[in-house]
């Protein structure tokens, strides 16, 4: 947290702010008594505030995560007041030896002291944890409104050009109604089709979904695609029953699946293999696929899809970023698993 200016400003003001509550203190209140009294207010702001906010900073990186802001809280209320009860009694050393008569340390005295210094201590903990508080707040809104609008940018991706998702998902019902019951392979197809078009309607209002249903609904896309390639498109799928119930951002292994067909050859020469794999850690969600780029047919890829996908996992706070590399002959992506 950058507080240069806050403590630039603050720490003068609220000294000031000590020294003219303490007036009623002096019978009689020159300029130069003025002055000392503000310099040694000064001297106890300083380092209190400086010490305080070291701790404050300390505690933040040490307990960052929501679910720990109460056990942060109390730690730093505890911290607080050792390190302001202790910081107290060594400032006021300096200050016996030039005035002896004003700062005794006596124990009454020092307890005294101790007690009036809480008071700007919980002030300036306050005003740390109010800025953080509205920082993350204004964080978490726009964090909130970026990974809406690149949900909606993968909605846009995944139905292309489709001006009504639920028109089409009803003309594919009706069209199943159509076609022959004999004609079973063309029935599957339709219903298939359905579904994919039914799990892109249902979550497009979420932010993530368990893993489980993202693979239920790839199996069904890919089931699909083979149609197409038949024996040319191999896929495999190892995952740990464990990490099922972690969740992903919907549409984006099937967005990584997509890329394999859409960028790589498949033939029988040369089928493409695609790898879809997790293991018992929940870390990570790997989709893997030989890597022959196509020399013809269709467009270069922008590298659009997978930007949107890095940017969405960062909005979600994943643990760890989704990271992509080539090696041996094979092009991998790993998505971050998120906790339930």
């Amino acid at each position: 947290m950058n507080d240069r200016r806050l403590r630039l400003f603050g720490i003068p003001i609220l000294s000031l702010i000590i020294t003219l509550l303490t007036a009623s203190e002096h019978r009689a209140w020159t300029a130069p008594l003025f002055f000392i009294d503000w310099g040694i207010s000064l001297y106890f702001t300083a380092f209190l505030w400086i010490g305080n906010r070291a701790l404050w900073d300390w505690l933040l990186r040490r307990f960052p995560h929501v679910d720990e802001t109460s056990r942060r809280l109390w730690s730093l209320a505890g911290w607080s007041v050792v390190f302001t009860s202790v910081a107290t009694v060594l400032l006021r050393i300096p200050l016996n030896w030039m005035l002896p008569k004003h700062f005794d340390l006596h124990f009454n005295s020092q307890l005294s002291a101790t007690f009036f210094n809480l008071f700007p201590t919980l002030a300036v903990q306050t005003l740390y944890e109010t800025i953080y508080f509205f920082r993350q707040w204004e964080q978490n809104v726009r964090r909130a409104e970026q990974l809406q609008s690149a949900g909606v940018q993968s909605q846009l991706e995944a139905l292309q050009s489709q001006l009504d998702p639920h028109f089409l998902f009803n003309t594919l019902n009706t069209l199943s109604a159509l076609i022959e019951p004999s004609n079973k392979p063309a029935q599957e197809f339709v219903e298939q089709l359905a579904d994919v078009y039914r799990y892109v309607l249902l979550t497009r209002d979420k932010s993530t979904v368990p893993l489980a249903e993202e693979l239920a609904f790839v199996d069904t896309y890919l089931a699909l695609q083979k149609v197409r390639f038949r024996d040319n498109l191999r896929v495999t799928t190892t995952v740990a029953p464990a990490a099922l119930a972690a969740r992903v951002a919907p549409l984006s292994v099937q967005l990584l699946v997509e890329n394999a067909l859409k960028h790589n050859v498949a033939s029988r020469q040369f089928p493409l293999e695609l790898r879809l794999s997790a293991d018992g850690t929940g870390t990570y969600f790997t989709v893997e696929n030989t890597l022959r780029p196509r020399t013809a047919g269709l467009a270069p890829g922008t590298g659009m899809g997978l930007a949107n996908v890095r940017h969405r996992y960062e909005l979600l706070q994943a643990p760890q970023p989704v990271t992509i590399s080539t090696d041996d002959g094979w092009f991998r992506v790993q998505l971050p698993l998120l906790a339930e």
